[in-house]
């Protein structure tokens, strides 16, 4: 179990919010399917009405969506939906936002109706102090903040919402503005005003930055949210220093089957690595970080039993260094020792010899 703010989750995945939690019974196939909590469909004064079409796969991990919030009015779930996810078992963060008008008329009202914790979100992050004031003087229940990822000083921004009481900080919401093009018709692939927001494995490293920047300011747990569609993307985000980690995209594109298969890997990954637990691994990354690394090579190692002899080292070097014929060549004159040919091994037969070794005690 993984202690979340005094509340029990049996994983440390929690679902972002998006069209899989439109209602309680979203919310629960996702929670049966593993997730430690859901955040529903941020809760608004007014339903919204979506553009047609308003969600397109941009990569096969990511999307670009203009979807507004939940399409219910906030009765249905003040008087249902968050009852209903309080009678499924299911662990309910109520999104609320925009403004500070309307969290101020809706937060109370969901800690009533039983949700278990509450995420503010606004589009502007000037909103979001004030509107955690407010909130934290009309509820018990543990507030969470996410934030917009072009916040200006994010870092200095979390430490501030710390000190106005925030709980926890989601890091972050989706990119943009971004937009896709029909090229057979010349117009935009989403209805509206063609534009949309980016989320999925693309935006992963803006996520670990932002998670990295918080980190160093705040001692409150984060969420990191954006990117994650793997164990091994959930470790980057725990290693830059999440606590716990928000999947969205990757369950609409792959089924709510992933979040066990992520929480498994992820599980595996570290124990593989010798942390054991998140604690162990949260932040580790923070001590390599800062210093400045100007040598010009450094030593490749090579293992003949994991080379599939793909030979993607070969076609990704534009120097002509790298060859693979009856053994592994490096032309150490013509090498810049980029290091592209390491990202691209998928089953880590090239690697860099390190020059020192940190044990995990």
């Amino acid at each position: 179990m993984y202690n979340f703010l005094g509340k029990e989750l049996k994983s440390p995945l929690i679902i972002g919010s998006g069209p899989l939690t439109y209602s309680a019974e979203g919310c629960k196939i996702l929670s049966d399917s593993g997730a430690g909590a859901v955040v529903t469909k941020t809760i608004r004064r007014l339903r919204a009405i979506n553009p047609a079409p308003h969600m397109v796969r941009n990569t096969n991990n990511a999307l670009i969506n203009n979807e507004k919030w939940t399409d219910f009015e906030p009765d249905q779930w003040i008087d249902y939906e968050i009852p209903k996810m309080k009678e499924n078992g299911t662990v309910c963060i109520a999104s609320i936002g925009h403004t500070l008008e309307e969290s101020s008329e809706l937060v109370k009202k969901v800690e009533v109706a039983g949700a278990n914790f509450i995420e503010l979100v606004s589009y502007d992050y000037n909103d979001l102090i004030p509107m955690l004031k407010d909130a934290k003087s009309k509820v018990k229940i543990p507030i969470i903040v996410k934030l917009p990822p072009m916040a200006d000083d994010i870092s200095n921004l979390c430490k501030s919402l710390e000190e106005a009481g925030a709980d926890a900080i989601t890091a972050c919401d989706s990119v943009g503005p971004a937009f896709r093009i029909d090229i057979e018709t010349g117009r935009p692939l989403l209805g509206g005003d063609g534009f949309g927001w980016l989320s999925g494995d693309v935006i992963k490293p803006i996520t670990l930055h932002k998670i990295y920047e918080i980190r160093q300011k705040v001692s409150i747990p984060i969420i990191g949210l954006g990117g994650c569609v793997s164990g091994d993307d959930a470790v980057e985000m725990i290693m830059a220093g999440a606590d716990f980690v928000g999947i969205c995209s990757v369950v609409i594109l792959k089924g709510p089957e992933v979040i066990t298969k992520i929480h498994k890997d992820l599980n595996a990954n570290l124990d593989r690595l010798g942390y054991g637990s998140i604690e162990n691994a949260r932040g580790v990354v923070h001590k390599h970080m800062g210093t400045v690394n100007e040598r010009e090579s450094f030593e490749f190692t090579f293992v003949e039993d994991k080379c599939v002899r793909c030979r993607m080292c070969e076609k990704v070097c534009a120097y002509q260094a790298r060859k693979l014929n009856d053994k592994m060549e490096l032309d150490e004159k013509e090498c810049r020792y980029c290091g592209l040919c390491l990202s691209v091994c998928k089953p880590k037969a090239l690697g860099r010899k390190l020059d020192t070794l940190k044990v995990i005690v």
